[in-house]
């Protein structure tokens, strides 16, 4: 073999052969890389072999070529590009990452061209599940060229593929928390390996804070039903706060029963809103989950008992609104003024419900939630965030709250 063909068996040509399967593979050429004759001989052997896709072969030229004494550095380095390029195209996955290693860590190789074999190495150990050895590739890749979606997932998916659950929550929390300071919406599987990290950890805080971002972002009613699952549980919600909650699975899909229904409307009679119950009892006849079935008559029977509630108030209102307005306690302007509120005097409602919240209401929190509803029927959403917003403490009330808030918060589809 003359010394111009052991030229011509660069990393450039081989690259040029099609011998790698990444681009800008090559290393940094010098005017003085050449392969010996002995090196250079067992490399064309290995590139014929390869081509004729007998890897065994192939690797054995590779490994004799690797076994000649004194090599130069030069040659030291393409030889391991040949076993790259054998290992990678035969699935050897280790010799793979080994000759990797050899190539990142060489001077020769570009910095874009080492951010492809990173990738490329941690991919290969991904794909043949060995998350260990897939982590460093990433980590370093991510260190060393920034963010890149596919391997950000990718890291996560480590973790979470081992249940390495610390370091599950760790990197999905640090991505999370990235995207969303960006500016940017996180993607829904690193928010659902990141709640599924903190519910093996039995954190129950960060666990529900993983559910609201989902929830916030991929508004979907599995992500609703948890949240409300883990708040219906809480043993110390009011029967006005349980009412808002049934009312937050009707908004989220969750709520379908007919019982359901009839429960929802009971509680809002008891509240003195027969209105807002017929409100909710008609958008179960809207939406079919009332009036079929073995439970078509008593649903009926109910929805005309309601009706009849709701035109005894709405005949009484006035009178309401006026012993509201002298009254010293809250109760009756908050009632009174949501009732306005229901019957279309949205802003005179409203108004009265205000000075209800300034007569030192019992609940103060519940108060306010009960008023951010009211906002909210009456169609002034932002004014109702801004209201659920402004909850104090940190009981149910705050909760339910920071829920409602979240609903009428999300991005619209």
């Amino acid at each position: 073999m003359s010394l111009s063909l052991y030229r011509r068996l660069s990393a450039r040509n081989l690259l040029l052969a099609g011998v790698f399967g990444i681009a800008a593979l090559a290393g940094s050429a010098h005017a003085d890389d050449v392969l010996g004759q002995a090196v250079g001989k067992d490399l064309q052997q290995a590139q014929s072999a390869l081509a004729s896709k007998n890897y065994a072969k192939a690797m054995e030229a590779v490994d004799a070529a690797d076994a000649v004494k004194g090599k130069t550095d030069y040659e030291a380095y393409t030889t391991a590009q040949m076993r790259a390029a054998i290992a990678a195209q035969s699935g050897n996955t280790d010799a793979a990452i080994k000759a990797y290693d050899v190539l990142i860590n060489s001077s020769r190789t570009p910095k874009a061209a080492k951010g492809q074999m990173l990738m490329a190495q941690a991919t290969m150990a991904y794909s043949a599940k060995q998350y260990a050895r897939a982590i460093p590739a990433t980590e370093r890749y991510l260190k060393e060229y920034g963010a890149d979606p596919r391997m950000q997932t990718m890291l996560i998916q480590c973790y979470y593929l081992q249940q390495d659950w610390k370091g599950t929550a760790k990197a999905a929390q640090e991505q999370v928390d990235a995207t969303i300071k960006a500016g940017k919406i996180p993607p829904e599987n690193q928010l659902q390996m990141l709640a599924t990290a903190y519910t093996n950890l039995k954190d129950a805080d960060a666990k529900t804070h993983a559910y609201v971002l989902l929830a916030k972002y991929y508004s979907k009613p599995d992500y609703w039903s948890m949240l409300i699952h883990d708040l219906v549980a809480n043993p110390n919600l009011s029967p006005p706060l349980v009412f808002y909650v049934e009312r937050l699975r009707l908004a989220t899909g969750v709520l379908k029963d007919p019982s359901d229904y009839q429960d929802m409307g009971e509680r809002a009679v008891q509240m003195g809103l027969p209105q807002l119950a017929l409100n909710l009892l008609n958008q179960g006849y809207a939406n079919h989950s009332l009036g079929n079935g073995p439970t078509a008559a008593a649903d009926a029977k109910f929805h005309a008992f309601v009706a009849q509630q709701a035109a005894t108030n709405r005949s009484q209102l006035a009178s309401a609104v006026t012993q509201a307005a002298s009254a010293p306690n809250a109760g009756p302007a908050l009632t009174a003024g949501y009732n306005q509120v229901l019957n279309g005097q949205v802003d005179a409602g409203l108004a009265l419900m205000k000075t209800g919240l300034g007569k030192n209401p019992r609940y103060p929190d519940l108060a306010q939630v009960e008023y951010g509803m009211a906002q909210m029927d009456g169609g002034q959403k932002a004014e109702a965030i801004k209201t659920f917003a402004s909850v104090q403490g940190n009981g149910p009330a705050k909760d339910v709250a920071e829920l409602w808030s979240l609903l009428l918060s999300r991005p619209a589809k």
